[in-house]
Formats: structure tokens, C-alpha cells, sequence
């Protein structure tokens, strides 16, 4: 029987994509597509549920959150202890937003506030290294971020694999089966347009337009493509 890919939940979406798509789970699931045919887990790391064992799960995501990686919470330490673990038995790894600096403080980095301010929207995004998670993304290179958090130090032996405007560390390859992304690659259009118009005031007080940002968004199907080779990549078992 075949294991199952962990998604491990660290947040909810705003209310207005929550009651319209449902949680990151559903938004991962929905974006996976047919990358990944196999069972699915859902855990709250929240929720102080049982984490399964390494030998259980075929590979984890870690989903996005509001919450702050620099809070040091007890269920944020709890999952950056659960995460070197898995990362120790080679168990594929994928991090998105939180879960990609959760993944980067875990394993011995460090997570602030982002000196360049918030990125919101859809974006551009430049190539810097080779890898497998990216040889699905094809030009134009974009993808739906939103966060105001940042992997400010990376661990030792990361790789830097993408960047954007505002974030140097906008993809990242930790280990051997453990990568991060900055951005949102569950997210389409409509998603990050819901995060747009449910912050529009305090993208006003940032200096920002929200009116452009909803103009410029698009499905950013290159940043999509990073969560699809990971679990195409699980689904082979890293052949």
C-alpha cells in the first residue's frame, strides 16, 4: 500500500478563501493535480495532534500561516523538531511561506521580519541554480506570494535557487530531499486576488496599490510547477 504525503497544516487561509476553496490542504491538493495519485494525510501541527512516523509517510508539505515563525511557539518548536527528524531519515520535504522558514530555522537558519517590506501579489522571479523542483518552470517565471517573514540566514549547505525583487531566499534547496519556496505555489489568481482585497488597507498604509496588484495577478503557473515536480518526484521515489 502506498504511503501517504503529509500535509502538515500550520495555518488557515484568510475567511474569504477559507469559505470559498477551503484550507491549504485543499488549495495543495487541488494544485497537485495528477503529480501525486497517491492517499493524502491532513495533521494541524496547531492542534497537538500525533505526528506520524518517517517510515508511515511518503513525503510532508508544510503549509503557509499568519502566524510567525518568530514567535516561538510551542507548536512551532514542536514542528521545527518533528521537521529535523524527518529531514535526518531523508524523507522528502516541501515548505511553503511558513513552512519554508519553519524548515530553514529548523535546521539551523534564522527568520525576521523582511527589511525590503511585504510582497504580496504575483510576482516575477529569477532563476539562480539548477534543480530538479524548477525544470517545470517554464517562462514567464512567476508566482503568488504573500508574506512580511523571510529566511534572513540561511542553514549551512542550503542552495539558493530562485529569488524576486524583495526576497533573495524565494527558493531554496536545504538538503538533499528538502527544499523550500517563499512563495505560494497552491495559490492561483483568485486566491491571492482574496488575499489582496481582504489586506487592502494595509497595503494602502505600505504604500502599495491594491487595485494594480489585482490587475497584475495571474495563476503563476511557474511557481505551481516547484509543487508539482516534488510530488512527481515522490511519486518515483526520488528515481
Amino acid at each position: 500500500m502506498t504511503a501517504p504525503v503529509l500535509v502538515l497544516v500550520a495555518g488557515d487561509p484568510v475567511p474569504q478563501v477559507l469559505s470559498e476553496r477551503g484550507g491549504f490542504a485543499d488549495l495543495i491538493r487541488a494544485a497537485a493535480g495528477s503529480a501525486w495519485e497517491g492517499p493524502w494525510l491532513e495533521v494541524d501541527l496547531r492542534r497537538g495532534a500525533l505526528l506520524p512516523g518517517a517510515g508511515s509517510i511518503a513525503a510532508v508539505v508544510i503549509t503557509g500561516s499568519a502566524s510567525s515563525v518568530t514567535d516561538r511557539e510551542p507548536w512551532v518548536m514542536r514542528g521545527e523538531e518533528y521537521l529535523r527528524h524527518l529531514v535526518s531519515c531523508h524523507v522528502p520535504v516541501f515548505g511553503i511561506c511558513f513552512g519554508h522558514q519553519m524548515l530553514g530555522q529548523a535546521l539551523g537558519g534564522h527568520v525576521a521580519r523582511n527589511p525590503r517590506g511585504r510582497e504580496i501579489g504575483t510576482v516575477d522571479f529569477v532563476v539562480l541554480a539548477a534543480d530538479p523542483i524548477l525544470d517545470g518552470a517554464a517562462p514567464p517565471l512567476r508566482a503568488n506570494t504573500t508574506h512580511v517573514d523571510t529566511v534572513q540566514r540561511l542553514p549551512s549547505g542550503a542552495i539558493v535557487l530562485a529569488r524576486t525583487e524583495r526576497e533573495p531566499h524565494a527558493a531554496v534547496r536545504f538538503s538533499e530531499r528538502a527544499w523550500g519556496v517563499q512563495f505560494h505555489p497552491e495559490m492561483d489568481a483568485a486566491v491571492v486576488c482574496g488575499y489582496i482585497d481582504s489586506r487592502r488597507d494595509v497595503l494602502r498604509a505600505e504604500g502599495l496599490d491594491p487595485d494594480e496588484l489585482i490587475r497584475s495577478a495571474d495563476d503563476g503557473t511557474a511557481g505551481k510547477a516547484t509543487l508539482t515536480r516534488f510530488l512527481e518526484m515522490t511519486s518515483r521515489g526520488f528515481r
